[in-house]
């Protein structure tokens, strides 16, 4: 597989990621708590706002899939995104207060994407450089 195709199927992968888990939580507020049985908040608007905001991070990596070149700008955001999640997580996950397993696999996932983001940052030209290998012709 050429670095072209492997950055589009992993933004991909991305915006699946985040666009089917946002969406199951959107619509199933409480799932993954009963799931993993974990007390749930006191409301479900307390998951359900970063389940949509999840959605829209999802919108942005298949942006991203469709026009690596052109939507390179981006994938700082989505790096951003994925330090924020698991640095929360794994910060907690060190302390002597913890936190349940079920963000723990989360976190796991989020902090292989950074990496794959950095990579793929990398190796995605810059917009209007004349070594654009990522454009079709």
């Amino acid at each position: 597989m050429n670095t072209k195709t492997t950055i589009k199927t992993l933004f991909i992968i991305a915006a699946l990621y985040d666009g089917l888990l946002g969406l199951l939580v959107l619509l199933q507020p409480y799932f993954l708590f009963n799931l993993f049985t974990v007390i749930p908040p006191n409301h479900p608007g307390y998951v359900q706002f970063p389940a949509a905001l999840l959605i829209v991070f999802g919108l942005m990596f298949a942006a991203i899939a469709m026009e690596p070149v052109r939507n390179r700008n981006l994938i700082p955001y989505g790096i951003l995104l994925k330090i924020c999640y698991s640095g929360m997580v794994f910060f907690y996950w060190a302390t002597p207060e913890g936190i349940p397993n079920m963000w723990k696999p989360f976190a796991i996932a989020d902090l292989v994407f950074i990496f794959l983001f950095l990579w793929a940052f990398k190796n995605i030209p810059i917009p209007g450089n004349s070594s654009d290998l990522l454009v079709e012709h």
